[in-house]
């Protein structure tokens, strides 16, 4: 419609519009690009009043600073690292999230990889894909009962909390490692709470991250941080692909250091067809291949959950567009 704010959805969205439509139809034009690569929102997102940011790639400073109307760029999603947040800060631009949308669907997530790494359930699926005559537990050998055995979280914020009390409920003894989230959150939950990242891992049957990606985290797991988990230890990673050096993922799991790890999100997205964890995971041979279990970045989806952050995500538009207070401002500007 001639006159209307623009809108533009930048990436992984495309037609029907009908979430964002169905918020922003008589207030803004709606459009979608469908950009794998920042370079293809040249020319188009000049005039834009606002912007929804998704994850194929970084909206950088160079983006930002040619944005003349832009009155908010929204990431309907938890994580906020694919935008320059201090750019836009810079340029008096609010970035804003929705953290809250997918907290069941990446907790039920990361439980579930956990529980098929743990029970030997993935390595046995994997080895049977190739030879049906190995119809033993044998070779998963040796699988633990998970009852309390330690479940160790990293980051207890809205879904390492759902992690937790899912853990709960399996009978592991849960302890989390978070530097800022406030005292008594251990006695609330009923479980515990240890004083640094070292002693988590020490003691962790499974560990689970759910952290954002932060200067303070990147790569904050890596080859020295596995080699501290005990033998026989599973990682699971739903949280952002450079929390974790996946090339030392891949090394402990053909050293059988680590017994299986399941990544959700990797350093780069999509990846490199000759990146460590990609080769390992094609390559029958590979070493570590029967205890890799990888998704394409989905732990976040569901169909509820999907029209969930795409309609929290035009809401918060709407908001700036009208000139009302936003709701989840990440970078420190009033809108």
């Amino acid at each position: 419609m001639p006159g209307l704010p623009k809108v533009v959805i930048t990436d992984l969205i495309v037609e029907p519009l009908d979430f964002e439509r169905k918020v922003l139809d008589g207030h803004a034009q709606v459009t979608a690009l469908n950009a794998m690569r920042e370079a293809e929102l040249e020319g188009q997102i000049e005039d834009a009043a606002a912007l929804m940011v998704y994850h194929y790639f970084r909206l950088t400073r160079s983006s930002i600073e040619r944005l003349k109307a832009c009155k908010v760029i929204v990431r309907p999603g938890v994580g906020y690292d694919g935008v320059d947040i201090a750019a836009a800060r810079e340029c008096g631009i609010p970035v804003c999230n929705v953290p809250d949308y997918g907290t069941e669907e990446v907790a039920d997530s990361a439980m579930g990889m956990a529980l098929t790494l743990a029970r030997g359930t993935h390595f046995l699926n994997s080895r049977l894909r190739r030879s049906v005559g190995e119809w033993n537990v044998d070779q998963a050998a040796p699988i633990h009962r998970l009852r309390g055995r330690v479940f160790g979280i990293i980051g207890c914020g809205r879904i390492g909390t759902a992690v937790a009390l899912r853990a709960k409920s399996f009978g592991f003894d849960v302890r989390f490692y978070d530097p800022y989230v406030p005292d008594g959150i251990d006695k609330a939950m009923g479980i515990t709470r240890v004083s640094c990242l070292p002693e988590l891992l020490e003691k962790s049957h499974i560990v689970s991250l759910h952290t954002p990606l932060t200067d303070e985290t990147r790569n904050m797991i890596g080859a020295g941080e596995l080699a501290q988990m005990p033998q026989g230890s599973f990682l699971v990673n739903t949280s952002r692909g450079g929390v974790v050096d996946t090339g030392a993922v891949v090394d402990s799991l053909a050293a059988e250091h680590l017994a299986g790890a399941a990544i959700d999100v990797l350093e780069k997205e999509p990846p490199d067809p000759d990146s460590p964890v990609i080769v390992a995971w094609q390559d029958a041979s590979h070493p570590a291949h029967d205890r890799l279990l990888l998704n394409p970045h989905t732990a976040f989806y569901c169909e509820e959950g999907a029209g969930e952050f795409r309609t929290k995500g035009a809401k918060e538009v709407l908001r700036a567009l009208q000139g009302v207070p936003l709701r989840n401002v990440v970078n420190g500007v009033d809108a």
